[in-house]
């Protein structure tokens, strides 16, 4: 806890790019920022109602619907959106079937907080380290539409930090307990005024694990807030602290999986194998006006991540530091009574990332867990990563408006094997530079519709892993993931704005399609295999039924229509050209209703559908479909005129559905072992939560 509290010190005189940068940042290089109707459970606002794009904007209410602990509920009520889990830490996200057969975790989708990407050099994203409670709202820009945010063939996930109130000063205190030994602790304090503010947060939580070997642990702190705030400039910052130990049950058989879900794979029981790290991340963002129609915002940021990982067939010691730069202008003009908008920036960022694996000695440790061994490998690379980007919008009429982008990315590394010395070597290389042009047409019928055709090139780089051959050399055969995607779509609001609803039709075809190759139980290595078809239809909508003074009742819906295949895909002298493509359901649907009562009491059902997926690139295996249901029921009010009350209790998938929450694609069993695919979800589940605020 000592070294906490020191950490908490350094962090609050580091600096970082603040939340509202980070929103008026998301749109101001294509929409007119206005405020708009505030809709549950998705908000929409004017702005985000005119951007040519599918985006969804999920408020801090929606955050906090659930246990305050889980991200994936929330994020699959978005359509288009599946984030699959197979325990708090490990989880992945894909958009569009984008990234659904990356083995663990999340790449070719980047996520920044605040504005502080999250995305790594190795193109790895980890945004569950991120407190919930701490959050303002979360935007997901689905398809790769904006320039700004590097293109991500999958699109981008933007979380922006809580902002205090304006001159007021708060403190509070919340808590959540439920199954399987859950306990979340959070504490908070925040000020507002004239020329600073700051927010700070710290947040433990501890959880059993419905598993074996599935214990988890976890203690953060974060502090935003601005300074030195003027009338046309401000220094705003955000740092974050997150430790963690969890342990690893890993996925298992199928007959395991319906007869023994409980159960951890043996040989990460045996080893007690866990994942533990320290992660720091800092950044300070000064904004500044040159002239009434020109601005500008600079960011730096660094974060330190130190990570050791014993799994049963070696134990896996990372450091990786990255710092870097972002810059960018904005200028209005208006040319004959017509708006013209343009952006652009750069953003800089250099990875160094060391690695090293050791013998693990568990089965000769009488039962006591991993020991490290002797050394079998040592590596590092250093990335160098830079984005020159722009942005370009003309409003031409009333009702016509034309939004144009420009994604510039040049990556190089220097891989460098350290041990075994006579396997040494250290090899610069680089990939050629990636154009990545957007362009959207937007057609508003009346102020409350709006139709837009949307063009946009994306891409996705390979991961340290699929830098390398079998060898462990550099694969200079390899090459980053592109693809265009195309998107018609529609957004409509009722005269009285109480209904919205949208539709997405999009086609992507991703080339270069990288696969990873398992070689042995601990090496994947990356080739490009072909290329894959992403096309889908997505809907949703909602509506704000008002029942009296104090009562409504919102129901939503969303659908997600979709046909991913392999295109063009050979490997190891197997045609899968046409198949389904691996690791993704074709349609999800998601639906429920808020009923809001009189005296503060809520209501909150919903309801989750997921198809079947398939397994492996032959399509010879799929899981279940399965259906989710959760419920809530909450208060909020007022206990004195500073102090108010907000209590939950909550109960999620409550007839017991025995489903696969995570899979591991194209399984490989070792020796005499079969495949292990599955990752069971949770049973039936229950929660509470309550939370204090005290208005100083």
């Amino acid at each position: 806890m000592r070294n906490l509290l020191m950490v908490v010190f350094v962090l609050g005189i580091t600096q970082a790019r603040a939340q509202d940068s980070l929103h008026s940042t998301l749109l101001q290089d294509l929409v007119i920022s206005t405020s708009g109707p505030q809709m549950y459970p998705l908000q929409v606002s004017d702005s985000i109602f005119q951007l040519p794009a599918s985006v969804a904007k999920l408020d801090t209410r929606l955050l906090q619907s659930n246990n305050r602990v889980e991200l994936a509920p929330i994020l699959n009520t978005v359509p288009g959106v599946f984030m699959q889990s197979g325990t708090f830490n490990t989880n992945r996200l894909s958009i569009r079937g984008i990234g659904a057969r990356t083995p663990y975790g999340t790449n070719k989708v980047r996520a920044f907080f605040g504005n502080i990407p999250l995305t790594g050099g190795n193109s790895e994203t980890t945004i569950e380290d991120i407190d919930l409670e701490f959050l303002q709202n979360i935007h997901i820009i689905k398809g790769p539409l904006s320039s700004v945010y590097g293109a991500g063939l999958g699109g981008a996930v933007l979380l922006q930090p809580k902002t205090p109130d304006p001159e007021q000063m708060q403190a509070g205190v919340s808590a959540t307990v439920g199954s399987f030994g859950l306990i979340k602790n959070q504490l908070f304090v925040s000020s507002g005024a004239d020329t600073y503010s700051f927010n700070v947060g710290y947040h433990k939580i501890e959880n059993n694990g419905y598993r074996e070997n599935s214990s988890y642990y976890r203690e953060g702190i974060t502090i935003t807030g601005d300074a030195f705030r003027r009338k046309k400039s401000k220094l705003t910052y955000l740092s974050q602290y997150t430790s963690l130990k969890a342990y690893i049950p890993s996925s298992i058989d199928r007959e395991t999986f319906l007869n023994n879900p409980k159960a951890a794979a043996t040989n990460w029981k045996d080893a007690k194998g866990y994942e533990a790290y320290k992660n720091f991340i800092i950044g300070l963002n000064y904004d500044f006006s040159f002239h009434e129609n020109i601005t500008s915002a600079t960011s730096f940021f660094y974060s330190l991540k130190d990570s050791d990982e014993p799994r049963p067939f070696d134990i896996l010691k990372e450091n990786t530091k990255t710092f870097g730069a972002r810059s960018q202008f904005v200028g209005s003009w208006q040319l004959g009574g017509k708006l013209l908008k343009a952006t652009v920036g750069v953003e800089f960022f250099q990875d160094g990332y060391d690695a090293a694996t050791f013998e693990n000695l568990y089965l000769e440790n009488n039962g006591q867990g991993s020991l490290a061994g002797a050394d079998k490998n040592r590596l590092s690379q250093t990335r160098n990563f830079v984005n020159v980007y722009s942005q370009l919008r003309y409003v031409f009429s009333e009702k016509w408006e034309l939004n144009a982008g420009l994604n510039y990315n040049k990556t190089s590394f220097v891989l460098q094997q350290k041990y075994p010395l006579e396997n040494a070597y250290d090899t610069p290389y680089g990939y050629n530079g990636i154009w990545a042009p957007q362009i959207a047409l937007s057609y508003l019928p009346s102020k409350l519709q709006t139709v837009y055709l949307s063009v946009g090139r994306g891409y996705s780089l390979p991961s340290i892993e699929e830098t390398m051959d079998e060898n462990g050399q550099v694969n200079t055969s390899i090459k980053p993931e592109n693809g265009y995607s195309v998107e018609l779509g529609t957004k409509l609001f009722s005269a009285d704005k109480r209904f919205y609803a949208e539709a997405a039709l999009y086609r992507m075809k991703a080339n270069d399609l990288l696969v990873a190759h398992r070689v042995l139980e601990d090496q994947y290595v990356g080739v490009n295999a072909g290329s894959t078809v992403h096309m889908g239809l997505e809907f949703m909508a909602q509506y704000k039924w008002q029942l009296g003074d104090k009562t409504r009742i919102i129901p939503f819906v969303s659908a997600a229509l979709g046909n991913f295949m392999f295109h063009d895909f050979k490997q190891n002298d197997q045609d899968f050209s046409g198949n389904d493509l691996t690791g993704v359901p074709k349609n999800q649907f998601a639906g429920g209703f808020m009923f809001n009562l009189p005296h503060g009491f809520g209501l909150k059902a919903d309801y989750f559908f997921v198809d079947k997926i398939p397994l492996n690139d032959a399509n010879a295996l799929f899981t279940d479909s399965y259906s989710l249901c959760n419920a809530a029921v909450n208060w909020q009010g007022k206990l004195t005129s500073a102090l108010s009350l907000s209590v939950s209790i909550g109960i999620n998938n409550i007839f017991n559905e025995h489903y696969a929450s995570m899979v591991l694609v194209n399984a490989t069993g070792f020796g005499n072992s079969a495949p292990r695919y599955y990752y069971p979800g949770q049973p039936v589940n229950y929660y509470g939560s309550f939370q204090f605020r005290y208005a100083l």
